[in-house]
């Protein structure tokens, strides 16, 4: 789902021997708990030698660091981590250099942390194990190297020498996802006022929508969105069961 800033997110995260994985999640307005956004990357050399209480807590930073624009605020947070041994590790007296080297970063946001056992975190645990990422089958591939981690626009997700503005839906389904907008008490009123802005067509948004209407824009007559300007556009679908 779309990010929506008047709800509360949260964050789950996992780590394996070889990668990290990481999702920012609202629940919608049924109750059911949506994606927003997935993150995911392979650990390098050095951190795959990391104790695994370590490798929890360079998940949870990663996440932290991917979804900074969202999470950063006043509103508490919830981080759910199948490492019960994180939701302390910030108060011990006894960390490691490295963690201790996190904290300050910690302290930045306001979240709490949850256990949540393995078996029901299957989705940070499915990022954290893409076959792809496995060094034991993928020999000679080059590591992941996450260069800009740490810089504040990371959290938006960026597509590395991919121009999707050059990857369209095939034309019967292009034509079907145009269809559907009129059928989208949300989008078709985007479509609207991206077609004709006018003060009557902006006024019949919501103030949520409003907020964020120059984070969409027309490719033909395909509604795109962007979080950001560094965020590479993707195709809006709407609430169709057919699509």
């Amino acid at each position: 789902m779309l990010p929506d800033d008047s709800k509360p997110f949260h964050v789950v995260c996992d780590a394996s021997d070889f990668a990290i994985g990481c999702a920012l999640m609202q629940f919608d307005d049924e109750g059911r708990e949506r994606v927003v956004s997935y993150q995911s990357r392979q650990m390098k050399p050095a951190e795959r030698n990391y104790p695994v209480h370590d490798k929890e807590l360079l998940a949870m930073r990663y996440a932290l660091i991917k979804f900074r624009v969202y999470l950063l605020g006043e509103q508490t947070f919830a981080v759910y981590t199948d490492h019960a041994s994180l939701r302390t590790a910030m108060k011990s007296p006894h960390l490691s250099q490295r963690m201790a080297r996190w904290l300050s970063f910690f302290a930045e946001y306001n979240f709490v942390v949850h256990y949540k056992p393995g078996k029901y975190n299957i989705l940070a645990d499915a990022l954290s194990r893409r076959p792809g990422y496995d060094p034991r089958t993928v020999l000679g591939r080059q590591v992941i190297d996450d260069e800009n981690e740490d810089d504040d626009h990371c959290a938006v997700c960026i597509a590395s020498g991919i121009n999707l503005t050059n990857v369209s839906p095939e034309m019967d389904l292009r034509d079907e996802i145009v269809a559907a907008y009129a059928d989208d008490a949300v989008y078709a009123g985007i479509v609207a006022y991206l077609r004709a802005p006018s003060d009557e067509t902006l006024g019949a948004l919501s103030c949520n929508t409003r907020n964020q209407i120059d984070r969409y824009h027309l490719d033909g007559d395909l509604l795109c969105y962007n979080i950001d300007k560094f965020d590479a556009p993707r195709v809006v679908v709407p609430n169709d069961d057919d699509l």
